[in-house]
């Protein structure tokens, strides 16, 4: 009998089956997990972290009292760092003239001042700058500009402060009071001597110049050397020698008549004033002592009306009539 076969699976070339070995474990790799939340039931605290050590530090503000100044220093409520300085002491001096040269920067403008001459001002937050009566900047100075200032002298700095400036304000009308002492009606030419410096003045007229006697219409024939006349000239510097209006005070041979207290009396030289009571001027007139009645009764004080004319030179009286005595009229006033 054969060897008994058996049924199960064979392997071919197969090594005979060794006992497994029991193999160590191997170590895992050490895995971090994250984290839990912490328990909603549980306080967060805020762990403080320094800062870096070269961070600055923040600035920060301290106010103290006044008194921690001690007497050191006084300062009257003003603030010697933050506020303005007060204004210079002393008076304001009105100049006026056109603007050669400006220097925002620095704040300070070059003047060319009306009669010559050419100033250096400062000016700062303390000025206050118009135009047309408007505040506004100092950008509204400008070169070319024509300006009025209020300059006061600070000592401290020594230089001319500008307190107010106007700027593009217009010229005033120049006017001029005397007598006509030639006029030639051909080229429109008048020339006057000045009744404050007796200096002469020449100045033109045209169609547009407007002629007055009294407070009638007149023409350039009507003005006669002689002539006793108030010129209003034109504020435009290219016709400064341009005569706006002129009004005829008096022309030789005319009559006027004034009513009002006489304020001085000379009666040898025939020579008194008196305050006219329409227009509140005062008047010299001259007189001829023999031919006036009642001259006797005439003091300084008294109200008279008298009727003169004027002869080129002065007033002449044709008559003086006396309307209240010197007694009488300061008796009235006390009244």
């Amino acid at each position: 009998m054969g060897s008994p076969q058996t049924t199960g699976p064979t392997t071919r070339g197969t090594q005979p089956a060794t006992p497994k070995q029991q193999s160590q474990p191997t170590p895992s790799p050490q895995i971090s997990t994250p984290q839990q939340p912490l328990s909603p039931a549980l306080p967060l605290i805020a762990v403080p972290v320094n800062p870096p050590p070269n961070e600055p530090e923040q600035p920060k503000t301290e106010i103290f009292d006044s008194s921690a100044t001690g007497l050191g220093l006084t300062t009257d409520g003003h603030d010697p760092i933050l506020d303005p300085p007060p204004l210079p002491e002393g008076n304001a001096t009105l100049v006026g003239g056109i603007v050669s040269g400006v220097d925002h920067v620095r704040s300070k403008m070059t003047l060319r001042v009306f009669g010559g001459g050419h100033w250096k001002i400062a000016y700062d937050e303390r000025t206050h700058i118009f135009r047309n009566g408007t505040e506004t900047t100092q950008l509204a100075i400008k070169k070319g500009e024509r300006v009025y200032v209020d300059t006061m002298f600070d000592r401290k700095k020594h230089e001319v402060f500008a307190r107010n400036i106007r700027v593009g304000v217009q010229a005033p009308a120049a006017d001029a009071d005397g007598q006509i002492t030639n006029v030639d009606t051909s080229s429109g030419s008048v020339i006057l001597r000045d009744r404050i410096n007796a200096s002469p003045i020449q100045f033109s007229v045209n169609n547009d110049t407007r002629i007055v006697y009294g407070t009638n219409p007149a023409s350039l024939n009507e003005l006669k050397p002689g002539s006793l006349v108030h010129v209003r000239f034109s504020p435009e510097r290219v016709n400064r020698g341009l005569a706006c209006e002129i009004t005829i005070i008096a022309a030789p041979g005319s009559a006027f008549t004034y009513v009002g207290k006489i304020t001085y009396l000379d009666m040898h030289r025939g020579l008194l004033a008196m305050e006219n009571s329409l227009d509140q001027k005062n008047y010299e007139i001259h007189f001829d002592p023999a031919t006036i009645e009642g001259r006797d009764g005439l003091s300084i004080g008294s109200e008279v009306r008298i009727v003169s004319v004027f002869q080129g030179s002065h007033y002449m009286a044709q008559s003086i009539t006396l309307t209240k005595s010197a007694e009488a009229a300061e008796k009235e006033d006390k009244n």
